[in-house]
C-alpha cells in the first residue's frame, strides 16, 4: 500500500454478538479518521458471522478470523500486523464492550497527531476513574499497577489500561516477536517496552464504565501471569 491510511481501532471479539455491532458503529460516528478492525476468536455464539455482515455493509470495517482463542495478547498482536502491512499511521486497541467509550477515541487521536507515541487512556490521571466496580475489583486494579510500576521504576499511572492508541513507529521498533503475555500482562509489557525504547508517552484521562452485557475474560490464571511477568520484564528487557 503506498497511501497511509489514518487509525485503525482494533476491536477483539470472544462470544461478543450481543455488543459487536453497536460498538462498532459508536467507534465509526465517533471520529471519521478511523476505521475498523474485528478481530474475532472463532467465537461460537456467531459473532464472527456479525462482523462479517458489518464489513459487507461498510468499507470502514474489516473482520480477521482467528482460528482459535488464544488469549487478547495474541490477538492484538495479528491484528498490529495486519494493520501496519495495510499502511496505517495509527493503531488503536479498544474493548468489545463498552467499558472504553468510544467519545474518547478523538481526543486519543489527536494527542497521538500532537505528537505522543503512545497515549493511554488513564484511569488513574486527574479526570479519570471507573463506574460501577465493587471495592475489591477498584483494589485489584490500582494494586496491580502500583505493583508492576514499583517493580518496573516506572511512573505511569494506569498500566493495565487496554484502551491505548500507537503510532506506528513504535509498533515497528519494539520487538513484537519477543512479547510473551498473553492476558492483562500484556498491557504492561508493551508500555514497558514502549518507554524503554525511548518513546513518548502521555496518559489522558477516562471514565471507565463496567461492561453492559457478557462476561469478563478476567481469570484466575491471568492475574497470576500480570503478577509473574513484571519480574521477567524487569530482568530481560
Amino acid at each position: 500500500m503506498t497511501t497511509r491510511r489514518k487509525a485503525l481501532v482494533i476491536i477483539p471479539t470472544y462470544n461478543e454478538r450481543d455488543n459487536v455491532a453497536a460498538i462498532t458503529t459508536a467507534a465509526l460516528a465517533a471520529d471519521p479518521r478511523l476505521d475498523v478492525l474485528i478481530a474475532d476468536d472463532n467465537s461460537p455464539d456467531g459473532t464472527g458471522q456479525i462482523a462479517d455482515e458489518l464489513a459487507a455493509k461498510d468499507p470502514r470495517v474489516q473482520v480477521l478470523h482467528r482460528a482459535k482463542k488464544e488469549g487478547l495478547g495474541r490477538a492484538y498482536l495479528h491484528a498490529f500486523a495486519w494493520g501496519l502491512e495495510r499502511g496505517y499511521e495509527y493503531l488503536i486497541e479498544m474493548d468489545a464492550d463498552f467499558s472504553h467509550d468510544p467519545k474518547y477515541l478523538t481526543p486519543m487521536l489527536n494527542e497521538a497527531e500532537a505528537g505522543s507515541d503512545l497515549v493511554i487512556g488513564s484511569r488513574y490521571v486527574e479526570g479519570g476513574g471507573t463506574v460501577n466496580w465493587g471495592p475489591g475489583r477498584k483494589v485489584l486494579s490500582r494494586g496491580g499497577s502500583l505493583y508492576a510500576r514499583t517493580i518496573l521504576g516506572i511512573h505511569l499511572r494506569d498500566l493495565t489500561a487496554g484502551f491505548v492508541c500507537f503510532r506506528r513507529a513504535v509498533l515497528q521498533a519494539i520487538d513484537l516477536n519477543a512479547v510473551k503475555s498473553s492476558g492483562y500482562a500484556f498491557q504492561i509489557e508493551l508500555k514497558y517496552r514502549t518507554l524503554k525504547a525511548g518513546f513518548r508517552v502521555k496518559e489522558i484521562p477516562i471514565v471507565f464504565e463496567d461492561r453492559r452485557v457478557g462476561q469478563s475474560k478476567m481469570s484466575r490464571k491471568i492475574f497470576i501471569e500480570g503478577l509473574t511477568m513484571v519480574w521477567k520484564l524487569k530482568l530481560s528487557v
